[in-house]
């Protein structure tokens, strides 16, 4: 059943359809956008399209457990989801400062949901009934079905199935299993059964059956002993794969968690379904006089063209959510997106976006994966891409020519990111050239992390030499095609594994390229991922060796002013690290230096203004504009 409208999110509106009861209530910690770029929507109209009712209950009021009632009490079940993102990195900065807005809320206004939403949206129903069935998912629960560190609380959480008291809980896309736990609840088949659907977690009381499972350190273990904590990650991680994957239990007290095999990435086929459900596009109408969701316009005229990521960033929990296969859809899905994109009122002749976690990701890693699984014990591109690696970016260069012959569409440019390290390798120039010369705004965004090969190697990424060599391919080609276009770097600080020594060789770095960013992210600990991991446990569970963690807040502060050191503001942070690493060398008014020494009466003040333009690392010898 396809409803070319907004789902009912009041009484009123399930009279206008003639429904008296809904099969499902999806509860959502997000406004309600009417998107395919949003999760809980995605699983709402996956329902639909199976002939079941489901109303949205968009951020009710978790001070009032009777806003979980609004729409009545469903037939089937309760589906919470805690958004697009982590409700509490959704609420905090990675200083964990409150933030002041919601991008994901009307009027992008900060309030509108609770911290650990998917948990206290669940126990407000528990508050009004012991016996509806309750169903979580999306980001937050996916990556909290373990007992996880908890970055906000600094200690070990539960599995969020022990604190929110829900039956089920589906991790990553969830498409295949809502609809086949669907049609076993509406066959009649209580919910304490659903224990063989793959995809799921559930909590039990015995594993006698389940002969074929691995056994994770208890939470007991691994929330007082951080060796336990690492080489239970370490399985978890090797087994997030739906071909060789195993199920997996973890027992929580007196009871147990069971995690069933990964269930498989779905075909183009059905990727390509499930954007055609007849999503209304937009946010809904009444959030109009609050400013509207200002999350839609990141993604209102962008389309998604893949799922998956193979790319296996340690700090990036895609792995541990979507997958590492690459699906994406059909050219001729893609096109018809971007007709109506084109349609749109709003359409003002470009296209924002077209890729996915990874833009130039569109063919599966290679033919092993899709019969074999990903490899438990190798990456497919770091520290070198695998021999069986497939680097190809024919098709997307063909899908992207289709897109700019579409009528009244100026330009397609590509922001999703792209790993440059799998564009060199590839051993045609031809997308390189295509790409410099019709979809970059200018600016290229790319993601090298860092330059110091030791924190390279932890965080899973490509030698900052192959960064180097990008850069000057990336001038190459834009030179000859007569376009003055730049790199704009995504830098990251106190990442594991990261010394002063290290934040200072990027400082390096940064001068010799005449380079000073706007923005430097802070490593921030989430749960899921590979980094969190050894943040927490000090230990690299790959090979249980230790790792530094920059942890304490002034050496954070002086590690992220490194890399701004041009900045007035910082020079007492950076002063501060040169002299701890005696590094006097960076301080005078030579080519070499950061800073300036400090005069006599000055105090903390430095001479000079340090105010400088940004300078592309592609064309050091102009400013941008």
């Amino acid at each position: 059943m396809i409803l070319n409208q907004f789902l009912p999110v009041s009484k009123a509106d399930m009279a206008l359809l003639g429904w008296e009861t809904l099969d499902f209530v999806l509860i959502s910690a997000d406004a309600y956008v009417d998107h395919p770029s949003f999760g809980p929507i995605v699983i709402a109209r996956t329902l639909l399209d199976a002939g079941y009712k489901v109303g949205i209950i968009a951020q009710p009021d978790w001070r009032d457990a009777a806003s979980i009632e609004v729409l009545g009490m469903p037939r089937l079940a309760f589906l919470i989801s805690g958004g697009n993102m982590d409700s509490m990195v959704n609420h905090y900065y990675v200083s964990k400062k409150r933030r002041k807005r919601d991008s994901f809320s009307p009027g992008g206004v900060m309030g509108k949901r609770p911290d650990r939403a998917t948990i206290v949206y669940a126990n407000l129903i528990r508050q009004r009934s012991k016996s509806v069935p309750i169903i979580i998912g999306g980001i937050e629960a996916s990556l909290r079905r373990f007992a996880h560190y908890d970055y906000w609380e600094d200690r070990v959480r539960k599995s969020i199935l022990v604190d929110s008291g829900a039956d089920l809980l589906i991790y990553g896309m969830g498409e295949h299993q809502i609809v086949e736990i669907a049609d076993f609840l509406n066959a009649g088949l209580e919910i304490q059964y659903l224990q063989h659907v793959d995809g799921t977690c559930f909590m039990t009381n015995a594993i006698d059956m389940f002969t074929d499972a691995l056994i994770l350190p208890s939470f007991e273990e691994v929330s007082t002993d951080k060796r336990n904590y690492a080489a239970a990650f370490k399985i978890q991680y090797d087994e997030q794969d739906p071909i060789r994957g195993k199920r997996l239990i973890q027992q929580h007290g007196d009871r147990y968690l069971i995690q069933n095999q990964p269930t498989m990435p779905l075909t183009r086929e059905e990727l390509d379904w499930t954007f055609n459900l007849g999503y209304m596009r937009d946010y809904h109408p009444m959030y109009k006089a609050a400013g509207g969701i200002p999350a839609i316009q990141e993604v209102k005229m962008s389309i998604i063209s893949e799922r998956g990521c193979f790319g296996s960033c340690s700090f990036c929990a895609l792995g541990f959510h979507q997958g590492r296969i690459i699906t994406s859809r059909s050219h001729e899905s893609i096109e018809k997106e971007a007709i109506q994109i084109t349609e749109d009122p709003d359409f003002k002749g470009y296209i924002h976006d077209v890729g996915g976690p990874t833009a130039n990701f569109r063919i599966p890693a290679c033919e092993n994966q899709l019969k074999h699984g990903a490899c438990k014990h190798r990456q497919c591109l770091y520290p070198e891409p695998c021999e069986h690696l497939n680097i190809d970016h024919t098709d997307y260069e063909a899908l992207l020519e289709k897109l700019r012959a579409i009528a009244n569409v100026k330009k397609v440019f590509v922001r999703s990111g792209i790993r440059y390290d799998y564009l060199m390798h590839d051993q045609s120039d031809s997308f390189f050239y295509t790409l410099c010369e019709h979809h970059v705004s200018g600016q290229l965004k790319v993601a090298p992390e860092h330059i110091d090969e030791i924190v390279l190697d932890y965080m899973g990424k490509p030698s900052g030499k192959l960064y180097g060599a990008f850069v000057e391919k990336f001038e190459k080609v834009n030179t000859e095609l007569g376009k003055e276009q730049y790199i704009i770097p995504y830098l990251m600080s106190s990442h594991p594994g990261s010394t002063l020594k290290s934040a200072i060789r990027l400082a390096e770095y940064l001068r010799d390229i005449h380079y000073t960013p706007e923005q430097v992210q802070d490593f921030y600990p989430t749960p899921g991922t590979l980094s969190t991991c050894m943040y927490y446990t000090e230990l690299d569970p790959r090979t249980m060796k230790k790792v530094y963690i920059p942890r304490t807040p002034r050496e954070k502060a002086m590690q992220r002013a490194l890399l701004q050191f041009k900045n007035p503001k910082n020079y007492d942070l950076v002063y501060e690290a040169l002299m701890i690493e005696n590094r006097k060398d960076l301080i005078g008014y030579n080519g070499k230096a950061l800073i300036h020494p400090r005069e006599k009466g000055q105090g903390d003040k430095q001479k000079h203004s340090t105010h400088q333009k940004r300078i592309s690392p592609v064309k050091k010898t102009k400013k941008r504009r």
